[in-house]
């Protein structure tokens, strides 16, 4: 069995234990929204994030992650996110429990075998002929934060649909067969569609403090794919819904 300890600085070195450092935050804010757990066995478990709360923590943020907060919740101390979305991103996100079967499904994310369907609101435009399967060369900008499109062979690609309109502003559906850093924010940048409440596309707004009134209108909505370990479909969807009162 093994015994969690606290390790001491006065401590004398011990072999054969393994240490986990846990970094703590003076004033950690408090995100006020909750995460829900979509499904749940004993190889995965899907999460429902809110906008605002990162997945892994950095920064600012420890306790007030996604992972930190299901691995509370659940009391699995193995979990580990199969991939990451911004943190102002919503939806969804799949966590491995085993570490021996991790492998397995990273390996479908790595593989582009994962379809995942985005969600975003951003203006309209008439002159946008959609469907569309958008392609542009993406390296990262000036600003660290930032992501922009330059000359040469594209090495992002996404297909973009219209969903509905409400005046003069659109729902879309976003489907990335690629996983470049801010792929589907700067691509609608580069289109003239700035996701709504985008605090970084076009331009990269100083931000005083935490606005949690104007959440960033991109939603992981869905997340399908062929189960390594069963050979069965999965098909998860987030709950949460994007909003058009709320612009730019």
């Amino acid at each position: 069995a093994q015994t969690s300890l606290i390790a001491r600085a006065d401590e004398p070195p011990r072999a054969h234990v393994k240490f986990t450092y846990a970094r703590s935050v003076e004033n950690e804010n408090k995100i006020p929204f909750e995460e829900r757990i979509v499904f749940q066995d004993e190889h995965i478990l899907v999460a429902d994030k809110p906008h605002f709360l990162p997945v892994v923590p950095s920064g600012a943020y420890v306790n007030e992650t996604l992972l930190a907060r299901l691995k509370k919740r659940t009391g699995i101390a193995t979990l580990s996110p199969a991939h990451r979305i911004d943190r102002e991103t919503a939806g969804l996100v799949l966590f491995t429990v085993k570490p021996d079967s991790r492998g397995a499904y990273h390996a479908l994310f790595r593989d582009r075998n994962v379809e995942k369907i985005y969600e975003a609101v951003a203006p309209y435009r008439e002159d946008l002929k959609l469907p569309m399967t958008y392609r542009s060369r993406l390296e990262r900008g000036e600003h660290f934060m930032q992501a922009r499109e330059v000359a040469g062979a594209p090495n992002s690609e996404t297909h973009i649909e219209l969903i509905e309109r409400d005046g003069e502003f659109a729902k879309y559906q976003l489907k990335p067969t690629t996983g470049a850093r801010h792929q589907l924010r700067a691509q609608l940048a580069a289109l003239g569609i700035s996701i709504v409440n985008d605090a970084i596309y076009p331009l990269l707004k100083p931000v005083a403090r935490e606005d949690f009134s104007s959440p960033l209108q991109l939603l992981a909505k869905s997340l399908s794919f062929i189960d390594p370990l069963i050979q069965a479909e999965r098909r998860f969807e987030s709950a949460f819904d994007l909003r058009f009162e709320k612009r730019n």
